[in-house]
């Protein structure tokens, strides 16, 4: 069995505001993108950011063949919204033999759909909303990256409390079994922290370990919580 050899690196099928900030983003990270669309005005405006674009009148099987979609090492199809053409589209192109898949979903049962014909599916409009409400709902956390349904990395601007104690005196660690990745301060930012360094209210530091954690951590150190050490 010969194995495959791709000579694209992503296909993009569908430059809506998701597939066009999709496609873009990826050109710009050194990646050689192949993108999609009906629309000839939206290949226009993709056309002189990614290394190949072209309008197809339709998305049938010869169609994206002709495009050369095969060639793609991994494709995303962004057709969510027209959920018809989002799964005869993703059955395509896996059945012209790309390795790796992912179809935009627009609701679980979409989604179900397309991860049963083989598919991964993703659900962009869902993520952000999550994201959102975590962000809204944590008073502290001026950002975070969820690594798993427990675990979490989270940037937190510390409040008064810690000013000019050192990161042994606090001992995070200990206190909350979290641990500082880095530390904030200005233009600088800090990536070997040592226990006698001391902490400053202007400081945001970098912390990663469980989620119950981290809100126990914002409601004693961060602005706008007032319970004491």
């Amino acid at each position: 069995m010969l194995e495959y050899k791709a000579s694209i690196d992503f296909g993009v099928i569908g430059l809506g505001l998701f597939g066009f900030a999709l496609a873009e983003t990826l050109a710009e990270n050194g990646k050689e993108v192949l993108a999609l669309d009906i629309n000839g005005s939206k290949i226009k405006q993709i056309q002189d950011k990614v290394q190949q674009a072209f309008v197809v009148s339709q998305l049938d099987k010869t169609t994206l063949e002709e495009a050369g979609i095969q060639n793609c090492a991994t494709v995303i199809v962004c057709i969510g919204e027209q959920v018809e053409a989002s799964i005869l589209t993703t059955l395509n192109v896996i059945e012209l033999g790309v390795p790796r898949v992912i179809a935009k979903a627009i609701s679980t049962e979409h989604g179900r759909v397309l991860q049963k014909i083989g598919a991964e599916a993703v659900y962009p409009e869902r993520d952000r909303a999550i994201r959102l409400a975590n962000s809204l709902s944590r008073s502290g956390a001026m950002d975070f990256l969820d690594l798993s349904s427990e675990h979490v990395i989270s940037e937190l601007r510390l409040n008064d409390k810690v000013h000019g104690k050192s990161i042994m005196e606090l001992d995070f660690r200990k206190k909350f079994n979290l641990n500082i990745i880095a530390i904030v301060r200005g233009n600088e930012t800090i990536v070997e922290v040592h226990p006698d360094l001391k902490l400053s209210t202007s400081d945001v530091i970098v912390v990663i370990g469980k989620k119950d954690n981290v809100a126990k951590l914002e409601r004693l150190f961060c602005p706008g919580n007032s319970k004491p050490v």
